[in-house]
Formats: C-alpha cells, sequence, structure tokens
C-alpha cells in the first residue's frame, strides 16, 4: 500500500514492544458504541453511477426563497469572487511557511487584514479563525490572559445559542465561570449587568439573536468603568452602516469578533465558515494565530512575512496563545477578492440594500391581521415576527410554497411559541417581499380553518 508506511512485520514488532496484541488495544478509552466498525455503508460506486446518484438528488432539492438567517445569511457573490479563489495558485496554497515562495499568498493576507482593520476600527486583526464562535471563544482565553486567570466572562444572554454551545464546550471544559447577562423580555436587548463582579470581559453582540442593535456605548463604559474588557461580537456586512467597534463609548471595544461568511462565502449546507479577530495593538502579544506585516528585503524591496506567530507550531507549547492550525486560507481569500470588487461603496450600497429590504418586509407584514413585532427599536436586517398561531406549523407550511421563512426562536429556547425570526438580505425582490405577505396571508387562514 503506497499510503502506508509500516508493513506488517514492522507493525507486529513494535505492537510486541509496547504489549498490546492489536491495534485497537490503542483505543481502548473510546467507548465500544463508539468504536463500532460495522457501519451499514453502502458499496462504492464507479465515477458514472456517483454522478448519476448526486444530479438525481440535486434535481430533488427545492428551490427556496430564504428568509432565514441566525448568523448565516444568503448574499450575492459577483462571479469574479471564486472565479479567482478557485485558480490553482491560490484554491491549493498551503500555510505560508516559506515566504520567497508565498508572497501571492502572504499579501492577501496582509489586504485581508487590513480590510478587516478598518471595518472594525481596531489596530492589528490576525490572519483568521476556524469560525466566528470559536474566534469568540479566543477571544476570550485572550481576555483572560490579558486581565488574569480565575475571572468570569460575562456572557449575553441573547447571544446566539450556537455561539453560546461553543463557549461552552471550549471555556466549560477549562472551567472557565461564564455568567449569564439577562436580556429584556420586552425589547430583547441586553441589561446592563447589576453589581461589580470580578471578570474579565463583558461580551456585546451587535447584532443579537433577536435581531436588535445593542446600547454599544453604555455597555462598552459600563466594562470599561470596572476593568473588563468589552469583546465586540459583530457582522461585518453590518458595519459598512454601523459605528465600528473601535469607536464605541469613550475608549472603543478591546477586541472584535465575528464571523467573515457575509463576505463572499456561500452557505454550501453549513459551511466551511471563518472566524476573524482585531484587537489593539496593545495587546497583540496575546493575539492567538499569526500576523502578515509588509517589510523590505536588504536591498530594499518590498516583500510580505509572517511577523508573529505566537502558536504551538512555532514556540513551546507553554508559551502558545492558542493550537490553532490552519488560517482557513481559501475562505479568507474569496473574502478579500470580495471586498476589493466592492469596495467600501459597495459593501455600503448591499449594508443599505439590506435594511431597507427589511423594513420592507416588516411594513408588508404588519398588514396580516394578527401579527406583531415584540421587540421594538432599530435592526439591521432581522427582525421578530410574532405569529398568532405556530411559528414552526407556520414555518412548515411555507415550506411547502417554496419560503424558508425564518427561524423559530422557541428552538432556541427564546422568545414564545409564535416569534419567528426573519432575515431580509439584497437577494430579495420586492416580488418575493409580496409572495411572502400573501403567502403569509393565506397560510395564518388555512391554519384557522
Amino acid at each position: 500500500m503506497p499510503y502506508i508506511p509500516h508493513g506488517p512485520d514492522e507493525v507486529a514488532q513494535m505492537q510486541a514492544a509496547i504489549g498490546i496484541a492489536d491495534l485497537d488495544a490503542l483505543f481502548d478509552e473510546v467507548p465500544a458504541q463508539l468504536g463500532s466498525r460495522d457501519l451499514p455503508l453502502p458499496h462504492g460506486l464507479g465515477e458514472m453511477a456517483l454522478r448519476r446518484e448526486m444530479e438525481e438528488r440535486a434535481a430533488a432539492n427545492t428551490p427556496l426563497r430564504c428568509f432565514a438567517g441566525g448568523g448565516a445569511y444568503a448574499h450575492h457573490i459577483p462571479a469574479i469572487v471564486w472565479e479567482l479563489a478557485g485558480r490553482g495558485e491560490l484554491y491549493t496554497a498551503y500555510t505560508p511557511y516559506q515566504a520567497e515562495a508565498s508572497q501571492g499568498t502572504l499579501q492577501i493576507l496582509y489586504e485581508y487584514q487590513s480590510f478587516l482593520t478598518r471595518l472594525t476600527g481596531m489596530e492589528v486583526a490576525n490572519a483568521s479563525l476556524y469560525d466566528g464562535a470559536s474566534a469568540l471563544a479566543e477571544a476570550c482565553l485572550m481576555a483572560l490572559r490579558l486581565q488574569g486567570e480565575g475571572k468570569a466572562i460575562l456572557v449575553p444572554e441573547n447571544l446566539l445559542p450556537a455561539w453560546r454551545q461553543v463557549l461552552d464546550s471550549i471555556l466549560g471544559w477549562q472551567e472557565i465561570p461564564l455568567l449569564g447577562v439577562p436580556y429584556d423580555r420586552q425589547t430583547g436587548r441586553m441589561r446592563l449587568p447589576e453589581g461589580n463582579s470580578d471578570s474579565a470581559a463583558l461580551i456585546i453582540p451587535q447584532i443579537n439573536a433577536c435581531g436588535g442593535l445593542e446600547a454599544v456605548d453604555a455597555l462598552t463604559d459600563w466594562a470599561h468603568a470596572r476593568q473588563m474588557l468589552a469583546i465586540a461580537v459583530v457582522n461585518p456586512l453590518a458595519l459598512a452602516i454601523l459605528k465600528a467597534p473601535g469607536a464605541w463609548g469613550q475608549g472603543g471595544a478591546d477586541l472584535v469578533v465575528g464571523e467573515g461568511q457575509p463576505l463572499g462565502i456561500p452557505l454550501s449546507a453549513g459551511g466551511p465558515f471563518f472566524g476573524f479577530l482585531t484587537c489593539r495593538k496593545a495587546h497583540v502579544r496575546q493575539m492567538p494565530g499569526r500576523l502578515v506585516a509588509r517589510t523590505v528585503d536588504a536591498r530594499e524591496r518590498e516583500g510580505f512575512c509572517l511577523t508573529l506567530q505566537a502558536r504551538e507550531q512555532h514556540i513551546r507549547r507553554g508559551k502558545a496563545t492558542s493550537n490553532i492550525c490552519t488560517n482557513q486560507g481559501l475562505m479568507v481569500t474569496a473574502a478579500t477578492i470580495h471586498m476589493a470588487a466592492l469596495g467600501g461603496d459597495g459593501l455600503r450600497r448591499t449594508a443599505v440594500t439590506c435594511h431597507a429590504q427589511a423594513r420592507r418586509l416588516r411594513d408588508l407584514l404588519a398588514e396580516v391581521p394578527g401579527t406583531q413585532f415584540p421587540f421594538p427599536g432599530p435592526f439591521f436586517h432581522e427582525f421578530v415576527l410574532r405569529l398568532p398561531r405556530s411559528a414552526r406549523a407556520v414555518r412548515d407550511a411555507l415550506l411547502e410554497r417554496g419560503i424558508l421563512a425564518g427561524i423559530c426562536l422557541a428552538e432556541w429556547g427564546m422568545g414564545e411559541a409564535g416569534d419567528l425570526l426573519v432575515c431580509v438580505t439584497e437577494l430579495a425582490s420586492d416580488e418575493d417581499l409580496l409572495d411572502y405577505r400573501d403567502a403569509l396571508l393565506v397560510t395564518l387562514k388555512d391554519l384557522s380553518a
């Protein structure tokens, strides 16, 4: 076998040396029900048969008009983005360890970092993380290194539930206290925490899980007045029209994280995504991952290099800031091309269109008898629609009409049974919005019959 370096005799010698009867003994701590190899897998197919099966499955998919968001958003991606990102020299590029052979990759990462610092109003951006939720966990660990181990992290209860689950997984098993910050059930927005808890940081979601915009200035100043760091969780597209986190309150946020998927990454049945993290220059030594910098060589020629690599592959494990082993280079390449192609004006126009279409749909749905909007106040392109019937029943009925109507908040353990989180992007035409309203009218009548 060309890809198995050891033959049966060598394997037997190694097993004898360490005193095991077979290779399964190396994994005896894995529960038996998880280690079963008797999987009900079908026989392999040839290329022609496999292609036909995949074509049949694709043809069975029903095109849906998507009004669901909740952290993953359907946006227009210009054709140039993946035409360029799909080129061989970019599509297959690996980690740029050898700077002299990786100038193109390093320049893209440098431009990406520059774009992110401009969007967030911060001084430093790293060369990306796995996804937004794990970027938030890394920011929390970074805050603890800056503030002192043993402190708690204040986590708003209107943070996206999937993100909270990642925090529980990454921080909970390290016995890092996560203290919940309640939100006002009448507005959907965070309440200023009471007291002066000895916490390292306050997480501030902008936008929250109810679609609303938080009072970020007051929350940032509250955290700083208690010697906490302010960790901003943002949608990068929304930053094209919202105040940059670097300008929040009197001193600005300290760390900014988010999910980069709205920047040129298709939904693709759930991934891959990429996360970003930006911070103040004073905190850069505790930033996970790597930084790319622009420099000059011995003959004063401009070039790019990896200038900070505080991870365990580059320095002693005990001094590493994380064990991140990829920079999600392909996703970052696509996002960089996307931002460069649209430019600041293009991003702003896209964000304005998203907001305008969301307001338009909200006004149309207000015409449907029995509907309410429980959370007043500003929003970007998501809002909660309260229905007179079960949101799940309405959503399932609208699916039959080719409309993915939104996310049921009750499935997140939030809101009421009739609450539906609705998202609108620039992909929704006026005809789509009218069809949504008309389909909802008919569906509610049918469910009442």
